[in-house]
């Protein structure tokens, strides 16, 4: 059975830095890209960015300068680093994998940023 998990949110002050983390079970990210996407409250689910399984990057052009995807293909993980947080960033934080026709979601990680 396949299975996303996130994990790393939390609480972090206004100019604060998180990595969540999104471990894949029953698939492989050397096989699989791995998207992450954030909605914020009251709002639609954003896509931030993707790493292909080949390790290429892309990013929203709203995120780059401030989100980080990467891997490790070894621990089947990939994570999002996040910096210079502010208030704006509070958002539940899932990932998602896909290859071809199949595709699967993580339950989502909620990451507020507050003081």
């Amino acid at each position: 059975q396949v299975q996303l998990v996130e994990s790393g949110g939390g609480l972090v002050q206004p100019g604060g830095s998180l990595k969540l983390s999104c471990e894949a079970h029953g698939i492989s990210f050397s096989t699989y890209a791995a998207n992450w996407y954030r909605q914020a409250p009251g709002k639609e689910r954003e896509w931030v960015g993707v790493i292909g399984a080949g390790g290429k990057l892309r990013y929203a052009d709203s995120e780059k300068d401030r989100f980080t995807i990467s891997k490790d293909n070894s621990a089947n993980t990939v994570y999002l680093q996040m910096n210079g947080l502010n208030p704006e960033v509070t958002a539940v934080d899932t990932c998602k994998a896909d290859y071809l026709c199949d595709v699967y979601w993580g339950q989502g990680t909620q990451v507020t940023v507050s003081s």
